[in-house]
């Protein structure tokens, strides 16, 4: 059991707990016949929100760090999993290039790659890591505070191949999101695999995308298994393009809030929620230059404007973003006091593990994932990997777990239905 969590152990989200438990054999079966229709991403991490009332997912990663984040017990899982895809994209596989992000310094982010690095290395693969920044210019070896070290190469691109010196893979992993764009290193490697796709970086890959086919997804899900799709998804609404140093830009952008507040609170009274609800307001494109806005009241966007506005000056950025408004889903879940949130994480089509995110100094009603924040592993291996039939719902962990493993499987899925529907080259491959 996780130490310490407290959760809501009473409304919707015990009775969704249960049909969904009650549900588990049409679950699999519908997830079984989905991958064999379509390719889930090579590996991802789902942030899951459980309101109480409602549990949904309110990001999803495809280049996913953090990997050092998760309990060693689940290591195997991981490893298993990893074998499975490999298998399934390169059976030959021998040598695996993992692309990191640029400019890396953070202690925990290298960490990760060298967690990264021994998932693939026990599944049978020699793995280096190269960089494609232009500042790298030759090897460095960064140690680690556990006494590991993590070696560093500049990429070298030969002969539409990518490799470091001495070292030639068939598959390149990247752990980059690109969101500054395809650098024309990574294009035209048609000899190689790589992974993810280029279209799935935040160069191209938009929120509205991912998030109206998550929408699909989960109103089919939702017929499956008998609920309300709304308790398991977030409404959104695409607002455009929005220029943050014109007040006048905003008005659409408050009006757009406004519209999306009162559908919540539709929703709200038809559950008998007294919960006050709010508006996350966001960059289309998910990069983290605009970050995020939390609006319970459309007369709060203007400090909020100016603030946005500030930061963008102060950063350089541009003022003029496309931006969604998404329903705000709170976290009722704490771990000593401080609020919380389950992330999951997946490779194929498998669940690997996964962390609870805590923060003590942020809200129920704000983004969790910025500085300050710990982590504290999901104990997805140290209860029971199978969920317990006949345990009331909210008392058990595995049950729990099994649930947030239902929603992050939906929003990787919707991934996959994202990726295809974006693939530049989707009528060359059919």
């Amino acid at each position: 059991m996780v130490p310490h969590l407290v959760t809501a152990l009473t409304g919707p989200i015990n009775e969704l707990e249960q049909r969904l438990l009650d549900s588990m054999p049409a679950i699999e079966r519908w997830f079984r016949l989905e991958w064999m229709e379509h390719t889930p991403p090579f590996y991802s991490a789902v942030d899951v929100r459980n309101a109480g009332f409602k549990l949904a997912p309110v990001a999803t990663n495809l280049f996913p760090d953090g990997w050092n984040n998760l309990s060693p017990s689940m290591l195997p899982l991981a490893v298993q999993a990893a074998m499975a895809a490999i298998e399934k994209i390169c059976p030959e596989a021998r040598n695996l290039l993992v692309i990191p992000e640029n400019n890396v310094r953070s202690t925990s982010y290298l960490t990760s790659l060298a967690q990264l690095r021994r998932v693939f290395h026990m599944a049978g693969l020699n793995v280096r890591l190269g960089s494609i920044s232009p500042d790298l210019k030759k090897s460095v070896s960064i140690a680690l505070p556990d006494g590991e070290s993590v070696l560093l190469e500049p990429v070298v691109r030969t002969r539409g191949r990518l490799g470091v010196k001495h070292f030639d893979p068939c598959t390149i992993l990247l752990n980059n999101d690109l969101s500054a764009g395809v650098p024309g290193i990574l294009e035209e490697l048609h000899e190689q695999y790589l992974l993810p796709p280029l279209h799935a970086g935040w160069s191209t890959r938009r929120n509205s995308k991912h998030f109206k086919c998550y929408e699909e997804v989960a109103k089919r899900f939702g017929k499956l298994v008998g609920v309300d799709a709304w308790l398991i998804n977030p409404m959104f609404e695409k607002c455009g393009r929005v220029d943050f140093a014109q007040p006048s830009g905003a008005q659409a952008l408050a009006n757009g809030v406004d519209a999306m507040l009162a559908k919540v609170k539709k929703k709200y009274k038809e559950y008998g929620i007294k919960e006050k609800p709010f508006v996350v307001v966001k960059a289309d494109d998910s990069h983290n230059g605009m970050g995020l806005m939390t609006v319970r009241d459309p007369r709060e966007l203007e400090p909020l404007r100016l603030k946005v506005l500030a930061k963008c000056q102060e950063s350089g950025l541009s003022t003029v973003h496309d931006i969604i408004m998404q329903e705000g889903v709170l976290t009722q879940e704490r771990m000593n006091d401080a609020v919380a949130e389950p992330v999951v994480y997946l490779m194929d089509r498998y669940v690997v593990g996964g962390f609870y995110r805590v923060h003590a100094e942020r809200g129920e009603d704000e983004n969790l994932n910025a500085p300050g924040s710990s982590y504290v592993p999901l104990a997805f291996a140290e209860s029971a990997h199978l969920p317990q039939a006949g345990v009331r719902p909210g008392a058990s962990a595995p049950n729990r777990f099994y649930m947030y493993g239902v929603i992050a499987r939906l929003a990787m899925l919707a991934a996959s239905y994202e990726l295809e529907a974006t693939d530049p080259n989707a009528e060359f491959n059919a």
